[in-house]
């Protein structure tokens, strides 16, 4: 088959697509034709070297796909040859063919495209273990989504407000518009304001409840004095580095705050399939009545996927970047 491959670590220009071996089957999984995919900031680090691949896991970039099952592996009984399906990856979206475990399969609706389907596991997953598995975000707590244009910010957005929780975003002033549109009650620019000021005026002193951070370093004093009582931090990401500009650890005892770090793609394959299913319970039919949608920028053949790492890494997506496998 053919596939996204790299020979060493390094900008853009070291992705071609060449040759790859069709993956085997284990027990329980499926072989699916991919017709979509999407990158996540997961697979520019890998690119580069800075993302070490889960043991186990496919060297090939891609955490996500949608396409249909062609071949069924051992003991497969809830999918048959032509399903539709999209899911999330340990790797190995970015190739013609991959091999999914059948619990970490969710049907896709006849009337979602194969590129809408594609935009969904990696971002509205990570955003639900967030919100909901970890921070436990309940109705009328206003949360704080850093990076809210991004692909989980929109999805976190997005299952705030069936949450009901009131929601503040900061992103750059271009992509105010769209999280408004998608829900977000106060979007504060990084750029010209400080947030943590911000939210200091607008809940008269209070702070907010959660804060799903990706930025880490420059960001973590501002988190801590931007929460309230009993608040929660989830941190996803160390885009900003991993050192704070100055440490006062006095507002996590006073506040008595939660401080929380997850990754979603080392995780084992019992806890995805259970956040798999709890997800579909919870969200898929929102996704039917227009409660929930995937938020593409742009989709984008995967013979560009040079450029496509490029735009990523400029910022200059609001929402998913999707592939299409020709």
């Amino acid at each position: 088959m053919r596939a996204v491959i790299f020979d060493q670590p390094g900008e853009p220009e070291v992705l071609r697509i060449g040759n790859w071996e069709v993956p085997s089957l284990q027990p329980r999984e499926v072989l699916v034709k991919v017709h979509a995919t999407a990158i996540n900031r997961a697979d520019t680090l890998q690119r580069r070297g800075k993302y070490p691949v889960p043991e186990g896991a496919s060297p090939i970039l891609g955490l996500e796909m949608a396409g249909e099952v062609v071949t069924l592996g051992e003991g497969v009984e809830r999918l048959n040859v032509g399903d539709r399906v999209c899911g999330l990856l340990s790797g190995g979206g970015h190739a013609e063919f991959v091999a999914i475990h059948q619990d970490m399969c969710i049907p896709i609706p006849k009337d979602m495209s194969y590129e809408s389907a594609a935009a969904i596991p990696e971002v509205f997953l990570t955003a639900f273990q967030a919100l909901i598995w970890l921070a436990k975000l309940q109705k009328n707590e206003t949360v704080l989504i850093h990076a809210g244009a991004s692909g989980v910010g929109t999805a976190a957005i997005q299952l705030a407000k069936v949450l009901d929780a009131p929601t503040i975003i900061t992103a750059s002033a271009p992509k105010h518009d769209l999280c408004r549109n998608l829900g977000a009650d106060l979007c504060v620019d990084y750029r010209t304001h400080d947030f943590h000021l911000e939210i200091k005026q607008q809940t008269g002193k209070k702070g907010v409840n959660v804060i799903l951070d990706f930025i880490a370093g420059p960001y973590f004093q501002r988190n801590l004095d931007s929460l309230a009582v009993d608040g929660r931090l989830v941190m996803l990401s160390l885009l900003g580095g991993t050192k704070p500009e100055h440490i006062n650890l006095g507002p996590i005892l006073r506040k008595r705050l939660t401080l929380m770090g997850s990754t979603l793609r080392s995780r084992s394959p019992e806890y995805k399939i259970q956040l798999t299913k709890e997800f579909r319970e919870f969200a898929w039919g929102k996704f039917s009545n227009g409660h929930l949608k995937p938020v593409i920028d742009r989709v984008m053949d995967w013979s560009e996927i040079v450029e496509a790492h490029k735009l990523m890494e400029a910022n200059k997506n609001a929402g998913k970047i999707v592939l299409r496998i020709s």
